[in-house]
């Protein structure tokens, strides 16, 4: 277990391409999911979705599921597997009676992925207390669309979220009962080099309040929503490698 008191990743001027892989621009996808003509350009909408890795594109593959399309359907029903979001299970759990053979098969298999996410024994307990803007200039959809972004890459590395406001007492029974260490993540939004931005994230013992270290990383050259889709998972998969929940 590494265990430094400061991280620092520079991340200044980010390649286009790392860029475009952590924002799809899922407000335009889900439009065209939701509205466009053509069939054809509603299933390549949900497909692009499914791969986004971005947790905001859980509401327009639910709605996908009730296309007039059987096909599309089925496309939005493989991009929620894909998509890994376990809460995803609502909206597939709410179309069971899908009439359409291949969608209801795609529903299926969709159900199953995540069941068997959610299943999964926690490999870490993790209170994520938020994301403080400290520049005055991020948008508070934007500092939530953070912290999205911050719980699906915890959840994927294994790691359970505590509820807020949750007691000690209740945070000490899941640490005992599941044998994991449990750690709180507080971020916080700073003015980067070069106009860009740098995402801080300090970790302390959960529940306590023993300092445990600090991870920096920054970016510049792109809009704060490109920047802060690529610092997001950055951030934790950092602080993640300090530990044995890599």
């Amino acid at each position: 277990m590494r265990s430094p008191s400061h991280l620092v990743l520079l991340l200044l001027a980010l390649p286009a391409s790392v860029l475009a892989q952590t924002d799809p621009q899922t407000a335009s996808l889900g439009r065209t999911l939701k509205q466009g003509a053509a069939p054809e350009h509603r299933l390549q909408a949900a497909r692009v979705l499914g791969e986004s890795e971005d947790p905001e594109a859980l509401g327009p593959l639910c709605e996908g599921l009730k296309d007039a399309s059987g096909e599309v359907r089925a496309a939005a029903a493989e991009a929620l597997a894909k998509l890994g979001e376990v809460a995803g299970l609502e909206c597939l759990e709410a179309r069971k009676e899908e009439a359409d053979a291949a969608a209801q098969a795609a529903l299926g298999k969709a159900l199953k992925r995540l069941r068997e996410l959610k299943a999964r024994p926690p490999r870490v307990y993790v209170m994520l207390t938020g994301v403080k803007d400290t520049t005055g200039t991020v948008s508070p959809e934007l500092v939530k669309s953070t912290e999205a972004r911050m719980r699906r890459t915890l959840a994927q590395k294994g790691a359970w979220l505590a509820p807020e406001k949750e007691s000690e007492a209740a945070a000490k029974g899941v640490l005992h009962k599941h044998k994991v260490q449990g750690y709180r993540l507080v971020g916080e939004l700073r003015p980067g080099p070069e106009g860009g931005l740098k995402l801080s994230v300090m970790w302390v013992r959960y529940p306590g309040k023993q300092l445990l270290g600090t991870v920096e990383v920054q970016a510049s050259g792109a809009d704060p929503g490109e920047l802060l889709a690529a610092l997001a998972p950055q951030a934790v998969e950092e602080v993640s490698s300090s530990f044995d929940w890599k």
